[in-house]
């Protein structure tokens, strides 16, 4: 197994991810304290309000991800992104100086038009750096996404107990979106290539990879299991810190660390299947992953112990980490001859999809039922059925077949 090497642009996607990532969560850890301030208290029935925010994210997010293979056609996948990180970076300071809810609404709408570019393009920018064992690598970089939720959630739950506002940390999570946007827009230097088109693809070349795609049967399967993956994760991730407020009565900082162990479980898994897992065991670790995920989040709406609740936040974290970047790659296997960067870009517009709606479902059954336990019983049976999903895939195939 060869070591991992990186370069110039290896950090640069490390950067948006985390980037990405601390756009993502700031707002959800701040979510009580900023409901109370903008006036949807959660506690007295704002929680599809919350809930509304993220969907309000992904319209906008899958929107840019459907023209982000366009744009990349068109001015490359590494200008595309500074400029999609620019965006990000706007919209989360919108965020921060917001004066209630609807400003707040459209600020996150800017801030998921620029997560969708990021989103769609960052992973098949990997996979071109990286074309040996992109599984590896991608997973490492999908890493950094748990690395700033990691930091993220950890340093505004601890300042928001401590009286910081939330604005200022807001707005700290947009100026590390525009640091992102300055390493992708340099131009390149003297180490790592830039994997990008000699002569800019016109958009029918484009449109016909995504048709050839879309034509395939297998294909949706895929796409059925990242809308499943990537809702069983968002919702962890979304509404841990609430669920730990509300429902433990636990202050800020304890919703953080509990969003915080998930993430750190996050970040071990993905490096080390970064460093440790082949190619060729993508979909047993999926499959796996999955089933134990499936039973530790089972076991959520019992506890009653926030100790307890925190080592299974870290076990969930682990299980959860290898699925969105190792069925991606896994799907690139099983689909040889089609378009990475156009898959990659399909993917993820049923992952964050999945995201938006099953976050938005999980407010709405808390709203129902008057606390988030019972809304918790969706994350296991996203696992489940992406367990299925993956197991009835079949063989990855190579291209010569």
């Amino acid at each position: 197994m060869r070591k991992l090497a990186f370069g110039h642009y290896d950090y640069a996607s490390f950067t948006s991810f985390f980037a990405y990532a601390a756009g993502s969560v700031v707002v959800p850890v701040a979510l009580v304290s900023l409901a109370d301030d903008l006036g949807f208290s959660l506690a007295k029935g704002g929680m599809t309000a919350g809930g509304a925010l993220h969907v309000g994210r992904t319209i906008p997010l899958v929107g840019s991800m459907l023209f982000c293979g366009f744009a990349a056609g068109r001015w490359g996948k590494r200008r595309t992104m500074g400029v999609a990180a620019a965006l990000m970076g706007l919209g989360v300071l919108l965020c921060a100086l917001a004066p209630g809810y609807a400003v707040l609404f459209l600020a996150l709408m800017v801030a998921g038009a620029g997560e969708g570019v990021i989103e769609g393009l960052t992973t098949p920018f990997v996979q071109d750096l990286h074309p040996q064992e992109p599984g590896r690598y991608i997973n490492f970089a999908h890493s950094f996404w748990s690395v700033g939720v990691l930091v993220t959630v950890l340093v505004t739950g601890s300042l928001i107990s401590l009286g910081v506002p939330w604005r200022l940390l807001v707005g700290t999570a947009a100026g590390i979106a525009l640091v992102a946007a300055v390493l992708f827009l340099l131009p390149p230097g003297h180490g790592q290539p830039c994997p990008e088109h000699p002569e800019p693809l016109h958009w029918t070349v484009v449109w016909g990879h995504a048709r050839d795609i879309l034509r395939l049967p297998k294909f949706w399967l895929f796409f059925a299991a990242m809308f499943v993956a990537g809702g069983g994760e968002f919702c962890l991730t979304f509404w841990c810190a609430s669920f730990i407020q509300l429902d433990f009565r636990g202050a800020a900082w304890a919703g953080g660390v509990g969003t915080a162990c998930f993430a750190a479980g996050m970040f071990l898994g993905r490096t080390g299947c970064g460093w440790l897992i082949r190619q060729d065991q993508l979909k047993p670790l999926v499959i796996y992953s999955a089933l134990a995920g499936t039973g530790i989040t089972l076991l959520f709406p019992f506890l009653t112990n926030l100790w307890l609740l925190f080592a299974l936040l870290f076990l969930a974290g682990i299980a959860t980490a290898p699925f969105w970047p190792s069925v991606q790659s896994y799907c690139c296997d099983c689909l040889p001859g089609t378009d990475a960067t156009m898959l990659f870009i399909l993917l993820s517009c049923a992952g964050i999809p999945g995201c938006g709606f099953f976050t938005w479902l999980m407010g709405c059954l808390g709203d129902q039922t008057g606390d988030l336990r019972t809304a918790f019983y969706l994350v296991p049976a996203c696992y489940l059925l992406l367990a299925g999903l993956v197991a009835v895939s079949g063989p990855a195939r190579k291209p010569q077949e």
